[in-house]
């Protein structure tokens, strides 16, 4: 599954596309939306399996000039009125390096980068028309359905996270096929 694949089974998804223009529509500057909005759809289609239930709408975005958390809440409160019934979950990435403990990020893409699993490092956004992807650690994990730390999170403490996130988030029962290399 190449690049193209990825963006294609975002794209062929009403639900994703809708998620996707609501979002282009709420003027967030430098927005992604990654994690399990991507991963899990291209694991869905990989292991055809119908679409897996929206836990959460991760969009990232990059604003130093607003680190308020409250902007954040407006944002989600926007979006729900936009497209109600989407579990919307918008944050600042100009902010998150202090609930993480790491050195202020210097974009949105760096933020991402530093998310748990390399299948998880994976965003779209909406230009235009056109779908965009990202995938700061290549594309070989989350096509492979590999299970690998981030290097943020290559260390015992990041791993024993890893470990614990794909057990409470029952990814063993859900792709059968998912590789784990923690």
């Amino acid at each position: 599954m190449s690049a193209q694949d990825v963006v294609g089974v975002i794209e062929s998804d009403p639900g994703a596309m809708r998620v996707l223009r609501a979002t282009a529509g709420l003027g967030i500057p430098d927005w992604w939306i990654g994690a399990g909005f991507v991963r899990n759809r291209v694991w869905d289609a990989i292991s055809n399996l119908p679409a897996s239930p929206e836990r959460d709408v991760d969009v990232a975005y990059f604003d130093p000039e607003k680190l308020d958390p409250r902007e954040d809440a407006r944002a989600e409160a926007r979006a729900m009125a936009a497209l109600p019934g989407v579990p919307w979950e918008i944050r600042n990435q100009a902010r998150m390096h202090l609930r993480n403990g790491d050195e202020p990020y210097t974009s949105v893409l760096d933020a991402i980068s530093r998310w748990p699993e390399t299948a998880t490092c994976v965003a779209v956004t909406l230009r235009g028309d056109s779908v965009r992807l990202v995938s700061c650690h290549g594309l070989a994990d989350l096509v492979g359905m590999v299970v690998r730390p981030s290097p943020a999170f290559d260390n015992a403490a990041g791993r024993a996270k890893v470990q614990r996130r794909v057990e409470a988030k029952g990814w063993l029962d859900r792709w059968a096929g998912l590789r784990l290399e923690i």
